[in-house]
């Protein structure tokens, strides 16, 4: 069994407000000194893939991203992992892809490598929040696409969903090669690797494929739908200081400001 896991290399969803700025000219975060990360649901699908494929006898896990070379601090995580092979897909001229571009890119990368029976991507990226990535994958390779999974098993021929929904979760059951979007769960934790893993993942080769690499339709490599601006909203915001050093006077000051808002 052949498992793809689709891994997204992200701003730090952590960063303090006050910095994150947004470059007028490219509509993309600036990254300054803010560090990059591995996408928080696309780390839960590569810790679920490994399970998967520790369950199973001879199952192989790869993981595979698209980014430029920035991007494979994360492919280096997935070897940490445990992952069994790692890929990176990159071409100058992706710089504004939208998630339908991405979906035939990653698509068609999947079946240069030969196909696989299980595509395990993030539920949504953290970055852009679209969720498009899993459902365009799954049309573009004709199989099923399950959504919001927490935790898969097999079960023959099938793949056992677990899903969630409004008051609890549903279990669906699909055939395999099929598509998952994968969501934070108790089940899926990610572990932390061993230190002997970390080192080893340091020398382990990635493949790398360009735009003619792969059988790509150049239409739908350029986005759907161009964002014209993206930017901070400013917030005007009126601090006043009251004056007084001691508790009880302060407390009297405050209470007369909130009488005299009519807030008390």
């Amino acid at each position: 069994m052949h498992i793809v896991v689709c891994l997204k290399h992200v701003l730090d969803p952590e960063i303090t407000p006050r910095y994150f700025q947004i470059d007028p000219e490219t509509n993309r975060p600036e990254n300054g000194d803010a560090d990059m990360v591995l996408d928080s649901f696309a780390e839960n699908a590569l810790e679920l893939a490994i399970q998967m494929r520790d369950k199973t006898p001879g199952a192989t896990v790869t993981a595979l991203c698209l980014g430029d070379e920035t991007s494979e601090e994360v492919l280096r995580r997935a070897f940490a992992f445990t992952a069994n092979a790692a890929v990176r897909i990159w071409d100058e001229e992706w710089e504004d892809l939208d998630g339908q571009a991405v979906g035939h890119i990653l698509a068609q990368t999947i079946k240069t490598l030969g196909g696989a029976e299980l595509v395990l991507t993030g539920y949504q990226a953290s970055d852009i929040e679209e969720g498009l990535v899993g459902p365009v994958l799954a049309e573009e390779l004709s199989i099923p696409c399950v959504t919001l999974v927490s935790d898969l098993e097999l079960d023959g021929e099938n793949v056992k969903a677990s899903c969630e929904a409004e008051g609890g979760y549903t279990v669906v059951s699909v055939p395999s090669p099929a598509v998952f979007t994968i969501i934070s769960s108790e089940t899926n934790v990610p572990r932390l690797p061993k230190v002997k893993d970390i080192r080893l993942a340091r020398s382990k080769p990635i493949t790398q494929f360009e735009s003619d690499d792969l059988n790509l339709d150049s239409e739908r490599c350029q986005p759907g739908a161009k964002l014209v601006r993206a930017y901070v909203q400013n917030r005007e915001v009126n601090c006043e200081v009251l004056p007084g050093i001691e508790g009880a006077e302060l407390a009297g000051e405050l209470a007369d400001k909130l009488l005299a808002l009519k807030i008390l």
